[in-house]
């Protein structure tokens, strides 16, 4: 039998009383005194703030999660503003990195090989360990946040996604699983690195890799019936097409596809709220057209055909704008994701000059610009200047993160628009006051939306995603601002309370659409899966 104090589900550490000491058999491995679990959460608190950076400060709480999950997610839930960025987005960035270099032991996720498809059933139910599972985080790690390629080291970027979950959601720990897919790895620092961990082959690509993808999603339904199954992180020649092949068949989402999207569909909902101003009225350009791009487009775009406009119509509002500027149509590089988005140059006069975002903002004059690129400083001072000199409150997202990443600061935007525009950043920002005035900045956190749709699509135990439910997790997530709000995005400080309002929207246009299962009160459903961390 397994020691319980080596079993991080089970582990309650010095909170065990004496009776479960004798119980369990672990008399005399603990220190005589038994503590509260809010005795715990202070001193985990308390030896967390004598880390002196992020990266360490992350590393002790991996320490604590490994060791004990209850207690993680007690600490976690009273601290989650400042958690949020050490356990996930940056910090995660640069623990990805140095994954294989600081290899100790494995978290309890899945590690699958392209090259052994065989040992797929043999590995998921390894991993559960007769787990309920029902939800799962898995990447290829090929498009890691803003870093690239990262191979197997990938597989914090799903764990630090499903503590997301628990923490802002309330999914239960023993009901989810971290995955890795071993594609190989086009990072040559990796492909030639001693000490790399995964599979040191350039990335596997085509029939290979497409009939590995699809007997995980076989044998993963097979494991784990109605999973809810979230993709994370793939790159852009295959986030889009493996969503779109499998969302109308399972329960299925994709965070850098959907969940950026219905962030930022929520945040010009908020703006439209701001200014009373109408979403079938605003032009959309976006600079970077990957993954997170185009589905960020495609999802306003959706919202804009709900809302009245034909499909035609809603396509003349948006342009993309990526490292050769404008894409036009008869660029045979386009990924399907950018193609339904790329215009004629017939329709301009001056498209050859149409090869900068500068150049691209003076002529199409947008009302929104929802920066993805990864490209720093390049929402520039005069790009600002322009936008607000024809629209009173431009709409100005710029969502590429870590920091150094980033297109433009929050600070810069309110001080070049004079406090005009409206702003998301995909990073914390302070509020910033110019000129007197004290302007609130909303961050572009996909944890706002995507741990209450996941909630709620698994509460409704509902056969796929539907655009409705996706629809009523952005409007249910920007009706929680208030009238005095001046941030187009609510905070993060309230996350589980947000988490739970989405969740319960995203259910109940589940039970209205009839793709629930035997659900019928959304509320319930929702209340029943909330898990708490205490003994």
């Amino acid at each position: 039998m397994i020691n319980i104090l080596n079993d991080a589900f089970k582990n309650k550490g010095t909170a065990f009383t004496q009776a479960e000491r004798q119980q369990y058999h672990i008399v005399g491995q603990l220190p005589p005194v038994v503590q509260t679990i809010a005795q715990q959460a202070a001193q985990v608190y308390a030896q967390y703030q004598t880390k002196t950076s992020d990266i360490e400060k992350r590393k002790f709480l991996m320490q604590i999660f490994d060791t004990n999950r209850v207690l993680f997610y007690k600490v976690f839930s009273q601290h989650v503003v400042e958690f949020m960025p050490i356990v996930y987005d940056p910090t995660i960035a640069e623990s990805i990195e140095n994954y294989s270099e600081n290899y100790v032991d494995p978290q309890e996720a899945a590690f699958l090989d392209v090259n052994h498809p065989e040992a797929i059933k043999e590995t998921l139910l390894g991993a559960a360990n007769g787990r309920d599972i029902k939800l799962v985080v898995v990447t290829d790690a090929e498009g890691i946040l803003g870093i690239g390629d990262w191979g197997v080291n990938g597989v914090d970027i799903s764990v630090g996604k499903l503590m997301v979950y628990t923490a802002a959601a309330g999914i239960n720990p023993e009901n989810v699983l971290p995955i890795v897919i071993d594609a190989g790895t086009n990072n040559q620092k990796l492909l030639y690195d001693p000490l790399y961990l995964g599979n040191q082959h350039e990335r596997v690509r085509g029939a290979k890799y497409d009939d590995f993808i699809a007997k995980f999603v076989d044998e993963i339904e097979a494991a784990f019936p109605n999973v809810y199954l979230h993709w994370e992180d793939f790159g852009r020649s295959n986030a889009a097409r493996i969503l779109k092949q499998y969302q109308d068949k399972i329960l299925t989402f994709n965070d850098d596809v959907q969940g950026t999207g219905i962030i930022v569909l929520s945040g010009v909902l908020g703006a439209m709220k701001l200014t009373g101003k109408k979403l079938t009225d605003q032009t959309y350009v976006t600079f970077g057209a990957g993954s997170a791009g185009a589905g960020i487009a495609n999802q306003v775009y959706t919202e804009m055909v709900k809302q009245g406009l034909s499909e035609e119509e809603a396509r003349k509002h948006f342009y993309m704008v990526d490292k050769q500027g404008l894409l036009f149509d008869d660029d045979d590089t386009l990924t399907p994701a950018q193609q339904p988005f790329a215009r004629s140059r017939s329709e301009f006069t001056n498209a050859d000059e149409l090869t900068n975002l500068t150049a691209v903002i003076k002529t199409i004059k947008p009302t929104i610009l929802v920066g993805t690129s990864t490209q720093p400083g390049t929402f520039t001072e005069e790009i600002v200047r322009e936008m607000t000199s024809y629209v009173d409150r431009p709409i100005i997202f710029p969502l590429s993160n870590p920091t150094k990443l980033a297109e433009a600061s929050a600070q810069d935007l309110i001080k070049w628009s004079q406090g005009k525009a409206l702003i998301a950043t995909g990073i914390p920002a302070a509020d910033v006051t110019f000129e007197g005035v004290t302007y609130q900045i909303g961050q572009g956190n996909n944890a706002l939306v995507y741990p209450g749709l996941g909630l709620g699509a698994i509460a409704a135990r509902a056969k796929v995603l539907s655009q409705g439910m996706i629809s009523a997790a952005a409007h249910a997530l920007a009706d929680t601002l208030t009238d005095d709000s001046t941030a187009v995005l609510p905070p993060v400080s309230h996350l589980d309370e947000f988490s739970q309002i989405v969740a319960v929207a995203v259910a109940q246009v589940a039970i209205d659409e009839g793709i629930s299962q035997g659900v019928t009160d959304a509320k319930t459903a929702v209340a029943d899966l909330k898990w708490l961390p205490e003994y």
